[in-house]
């Protein structure tokens, strides 16, 4: 097992870094990274930008809906599998209580983030610690609380007396051209932080994201919980943990984010639409809300339409 206080300490040394909070704005069964233009994804919690479809593709999409980030220049698009309380067989979705895009590493960057990048990190299909990927840094931990001696993807065994906190780290290395991504190795999870610091051939080194989502379990579970919490992702065990991400800064703030360079403090990213904590003055909604679902039940009845369908096809296709 690894113990949560050494990724912590590894992802706690200094680090030139900028975050953006973005507020939940829709549940909902698509995933246009993974299953574009399908509504049989299991169930997702998006944050950012509303202009988000099944089909979306390009930065300039996003850049025209309007954004849930407290930074008014950032119309990227984020999601995570959703967060259920489970009770026999009903499952309630769990809002998140804050989310939180970290931007870090920035000293090292050499390029902006580019447009149109987009990628997912983690394994869906992950039913073990060691199914899941060392870089992607995934761990669950009760924020505050003392460290508990489990596998780090784990959910924690006993209630948490504040919140559910769930960290997710994402490429740092990207071809320009082709857009193509992958990590540095300047993480080593079970070793400490490691300065590698090499991109594979034709990449650049580019501010790493990272995921910091907060849940307030308090209200769901008033009574705790010890031994397996009733909870579950969408995708299954808090092992399948994932992200998906499309950027959506504007040009302009993603360069600026580049001359976030102090390592001992928050730099806001500036740009043309605004100051950072400015916002927006418009109101999130589901760009596609006559398809696809937010219903955890739908939504696998989707999945398994789906699949017959498919099924159905290829057989008629090898006859």
């Amino acid at each position: 097992m690894i113990r949560p206080t050494l990724l912590l300490a590894a992802s706690s040394v200094a680090s030139a870094y900028t975050v953006v909070v973005n507020k939940h704005f829709m549940f909902k069964n698509i995933d246009p990274v993974v299953l574009p233009g399908t509504y049989n994804s299991h169930m997702h919690s998006f944050f950012g930008s509303d202009a988000v479809t099944l089909n979306t593709n390009s930065s300039k999409e996003l850049q025209a809906g309007c954004s849930t980030a407290e930074n008014p220049n950032d119309f990227s698009i984020y999601w995570v599998p959703t967060l259920y309380h489970v009770e026999g067989s009903t499952h309630t979705p769990i809002f998140p209580g804050r989310f939180s895009a970290y931007y870090i590493g920035i000293e090292h960057a050499e390029v902006a983030i580019p447009q149109d990048y987009k990628v997912v990190v983690g394994n869906a299909k992950a039913t073990s610690q060691a199914d899941v990927e060392d870089l992607a840094g995934i761990q669950w931990f009760c924020e505050g609380d003392p460290a508990e001696d489990k596998d780090l993807a784990a959910f924690p065994s006993s209630t948490c007396s504040t919140m559910l906190q769930t960290l997710l780290l994402f490429h740092d290395c990207v071809n320009e051209e082709t857009l193509e991504s992958a990590y540095s190795g300047v993480q080593n999870w079970k070793d400490g932080f490691k300065p590698a610091n090499r991109c594979p051939a034709g990449m650049k080194r580019m501010p790493q994201l990272r995921f910091s989502i907060r849940y307030d379990l308090r209200g769901v579970l008033p009574t705790g919980w010890s031994g397996e919490p009733p909870l579950q992702l969408a995708c299954g065990s808090s092992y399948c943990s994932h992200g998906d991400f499309i950027n959506g800064w504007l040009p302009e703030a993603a360069e600026d984010m580049l001359l976030c360079t102090d390592k001992r403090e928050f730099r806001a990213v500036e740009g043309p639409a605004g100051q950072h904590g400015e916002g927006s003055d418009c109101t999130a909604r589901d760009a596609d809300p006559n398809h696809g679902t937010s219903d955890y039940a739908e939504s696998l009845a989707m999945m398994k339409r789906d699949l017959s369908q498919h099924m159905r096809r290829h057989s008629a296709h090898k006859h």
